[in-house]
């Protein structure tokens, strides 16, 4: 019998594609959607009865069909007979084709121009990367139900535009590619550090995020922040086998093992880099890479520049002044030069920009200043450990947090 976690991951999975389908042949993004949803419901009260399909992209391609059937024969009775195709004449492939995916043109689709950045971004999410609403909601630090309206509203859109299933031309694609890349870094983030549940990471969504702008690249040669991004994504991923040690949980950076980082990853991600800098002004995803960069090239956490880093965060920082951009400021000065000006610098900036009422940084300010406190031996490190572990529903992040400030304690009462 498939256990809930596997069954989950194969139906998340197979949805884009599943979805893809569907728009190729219909043309109808929101019918086709709620088609999906119906398959993937069918799918999650049969399977642990049944078993997995051999092709559970086919058999779900099937039942959506059926349920698309439905839905139009409702809506334009007249054309039953058109639709009325045999379902067998269905093929689903069993993977993305080499140079052409159904995934990356649905992705084009989402970031159509009719849409606002914002609808691009959640609907695409929802679509592609097969996020929930809910952590599209976390992603964006906005309430669920309002999360739920911008979707809802972004495929009406779609529908009233007469948005079609067909790769964009070679400029309606330079448009989009923007509100693409901002989708599959939030789709990485989501995999890297999940919102909630037992696991810290969702390799599926790094994974796929990673294939997808792969792709992106090769269709946007000279588009140098799709780069910026690869070589972030890959030198990120590439201490993903360090982040979890199988007793202790969640490993911070500075106590990783870097012997155990990917290698391969690590001088993919840096070759990247290096093709693409200098072309010209680095924007937000090549400076983040260069940050990732200075990590990578590092052998212990003891020899890494953080002045360097300090410097590529007020680069960068001027061309995406946010609140996480902001605290990774704060982080970076606090290495270099000390907690006391770290716990000084979040002060100012956390007053000047509101980093603590940010949903985006909540938890983090308040992970960051324990932290800075646990250096100083301050006893209120443990309550602010403690107050960051509430704010986080991943378990593991949680219980980390969790930890340091039993350790955090301690030391005090020692």
């Amino acid at each position: 019998m498939t256990g809930p976690a596997v069954l989950e991951e194969i139906l998340r999975t197979e949805a884009p594609y599943v979805l893809s389908a569907l728009v190729r042949r219909f043309g109808r993004f929101e019918a086709a959607e709620d088609a999906v949803q119906e398959a993937l419901l069918d799918a999650s009260v049969q399977w642990p009865r049944d078993g997995v399909p051999e092709n559970p992209r086919s058999w779900l391609t099937r039942i959506g069909y059926r349920r698309m059937v439905d839905l139009l024969r409702t809506e334009q009775a007249a054309h039953r007979r058109e639709l009325q195709v045999g379902i067998g004449e269905v093929v689903t492939p069993t993977g993305p084709a080499a140079e052409t995916d159904d995934s990356l043109t649905l992705l084009l689709l989402c970031c159509h121009p009719a849409l606002s950045r914002t609808g691009q971004v959640a609907l695409t999410l929802r679509a592609v990367g097969g996020l929930t609403t809910a952590e599209i909601a976390h992603a964006y630090g906005a309430p669920e139900a309002t999360m739920g309206t911008r979707i809802s509203r972004a495929k009406q859109t779609l529908r009233k535009a007469g948005a079609r299933f067909t790769p964009p031309g070679e400029a309606e694609r330079a448009e989009r590619i923007g509100a693409v890349l901002d989708v599959l870094y939030l789709v990485f983030n989501e995999g890297y550090t999940a919102t909630a549940g037992a696991e810290l990471a969702r390799v599926d969504l790094t994974q796929e995020s990673i294939r997808l702008t792969r792709m992106l690249c090769r269709i946007a040669p000279d588009e140098p922040e799709a780069a910026g991004l690869l070589a972030l994504m890959l030198l990120t991923e590439a201490r993903r086998p360090a982040r979890a040690d199988p007793d202790l949980g969640l490993v911070p950076l500075a106590e990783q093992d870097r012997t155990l980082w990917d290698r391969a990853l690590l001088e993919e991600g840096l070759a990247v880099l290096d093709e693409v800098w200098g072309a010209g002004d680095p924007g937000p995803f090549l400076l983040q890479a260069a940050i990732a960069a200075v990590h990578a090239h590092a052998e212990s956490a003891a020899e890494t520049d953080w002045r360097e880093i300090l410097g590529l965060y007020l680069l960068l920082e001027r061309t995406l002044p946010t609140a996480p951009v902001r605290l990774g400021r704060v982080v970076a000065a606090a290495h270099a030069f000390g907690p006391v000006v770290g716990l000084r610098l979040l002060d100012e900036v956390d007053a000047e920009h509101g980093l603590a009422g940010d949903p985006l940084t909540a938890q983090r300010v308040l992970a960051v200043r324990a932290h800075l406190l646990d250096q100083r031996r301050d006893p209120s490190a443990a309550a602010q450990f403690r107050a960051a572990a509430e704010l986080t529903a991943n378990e593991a992040e949680r219980d980390y947090l969790v930890r340091r400030a039993s350790q955090t304690r301690v030391i005090v009462d020692s």
